[in-house]
């Protein structure tokens, strides 16, 4: 099974302020989509209460928290990525996304195979930021870029880090 990141930074590695995104990209939320698509999602805790305590229609949702009796609706609930990870494989997950948030993403740099990163054109500080991860130990190729425009606020790039 390939372990995988996917997040969307500012060009200062910002992710989030105050539990929430800070850009709307509808284009990107819809490669977001269209990439984790089927698959089994892990997301923290906060992550998830950031999302309305919904998970996202046609994906597995696996949510990574210290409390004992979190109810999650149909989200399965476990208390470490690891064991995140074990029940994607479980499920027969050929490939599954960590979708952040700041605590689970630092958890998941050591675990990734693949890093789906979308660096946006903003740098606004924030509370929250993606972890620093060795590139050296990636193949980096360009996914998809988009300009700014009528439905996106700021510019955006989709990259794909292969681990060597």
């Amino acid at each position: 099974m390939i372990i995988s990141m996917i997040a969307a930074m500012g060009e200062n590695r910002v992710i989030g302020a105050d539990n929430q995104m800070m850009w709307h990209l509808p284009k990107e939320y819809k490669y977001f989509k269209n990439t984790t698509m089927d698959h089994c999602i892990i997301m923290g805790r906060k992550n998830f209460e950031a999302m309305g305590k919904k998970p996202l229609p046609g994906r597995t949702t696996i949510i990574v928290t210290r409390q004992d009796d979190y109810d999650a609706g149909v989200c399965q609930v476990v208390n470490s990525l690891e064991a995140a990870i074990e029940a994607a494989r479980e499920k027969g997950e050929t490939e599954v996304f960590i979708c952040g948030g700041g605590q689970i993403y630092e958890l998941g740099v050591p675990h990734s195979d693949r890093i789906y990163l979308t660096v946006v054109d903003f740098s606004k500080e924030g509370d929250v930021y993606f972890p620093e991860f060795d590139e050296s130990k990636y193949e980096k190729e360009t996914l998809h870029h988009e300009e700014v425009g009528e439905r996106n606020a700021f510019a955006w790039t989709a990259y794909l880090y292969t681990k060597k």
